[in-house]
């Protein structure tokens, strides 16, 4: 119990630091620096806070970035984040809902992914990498899942076009998607490419609003008609009750894999003792 409050104590004090740099370095960046500049400043200062915390505040090795499957872990995370926007916008096609009206330009993509990486790595080293950790060291996964996710769609809903719906559907599909992905593997990997590869998609690649900011050029360019329960609205995709179902979908599956493996842990001294569990 004493190791248990030590670490929450620890990691509070961890995260109370980044928060403070991150404060910090908005100050001083907005408006004097141009917003991918800014944005790269952040970040880098957010990560050496976060590092130099979990090694002298927190005394422990940052597992969740250090491990040789992280790059693997990282562009699967892509390659998901990228294909489960691409389902929702294709579901969107086939109901009307989504007509593309021909091809962009590739010249915003470099700039989008740079932006959506940076993007990725704040918001999952402050939402899995520090309270998902804590959180579910104090209440256990499903408490850590929960209230990440809540915070999660409250962090959005200054967003513009954000309404209480949006918020919600953030807290379903992305808390609860990027919540699974974290407690899977234990490591911030996954969820940081899972995070770039869906905001990378819904700006970059099919021009639509991301948490409702708006985006300037993309690979191709279109245009959604409907009501706000299946475009999302000023908002976006995201607010969308496709989104919502497909990455509640996705969620489940990670989970059952996540209860499927610690199952087989669970079991593996048994069966190598010829055992039935």
């Amino acid at each position: 119990m004493k190791s248990k409050r030590a670490y929450l104590g620890r990691g509070a004090l961890n995260l109370i630091g980044v928060c403070i740099v991150v404060f910090v370095i908005q100050a001083l960046v907005r408006g004097r620096v141009p917003d991918i500049v800014g944005m790269t400043i952040l970040v880098v200062a957010l990560f050496a806070a976060y590092l130099g915390g979990v090694r002298w505040i927190e005394r422990r090795q940052p597992d969740e970035l250090i491990h040789r499957a992280g790059p693997s872990e990282f562009v699967a995370g892509v390659a998901l984040g990228i294909g489960l926007f691409a389902t929702v916008m294709l579901i969107l096609r086939i109901g009307g809902v989504y007509h593309a009206s021909g091809w962009g330009s590739v010249l915003p993509l470099a700039a989008g992914f740079l932006f959506s990486l940076l993007s990725a790595v704040l918001e999952e080293i402050i939402f899995r990498g520090l309270l998902f950790r804590l959180f579910e060291k104090a209440t256990g996964m499903w408490g850590a899942l929960a209230l990440t996710s809540i915070l999660f769609g409250a962090a959005h809903a200054a967003n513009k076009g954000a309404t209480i719906g949006s918020s919600v559907a953030i807290a379903l599909e992305a808390g609860i998607l990027l919540g699974a992905a974290y407690a899977l593997t234990g490591r911030l990997w996954l969820p940081i490419g899972l995070h770039l590869g869906w905001n990378f998609a819904e700006g970059s690649i099919f021009g639509m609003a991301v948490s409702g900011g708006s985006q300037k050029g993309s690979l191709i360019t279109g245009e959604l008609h409907g009501s706000n329960l299946l475009t999302g609205g000023v908002f976006g995709p995201e607010a969308s009750i496709v989104a919502v179902v497909v990455c509640l979908t996705a969620a489940i599956v990670i989970l059952w894999k996540k209860a499927h493996a610690a199952k087989v842990v669970s079991q593996g001294p048994a069966v190598a003792a010829g055992q039935h569990p």
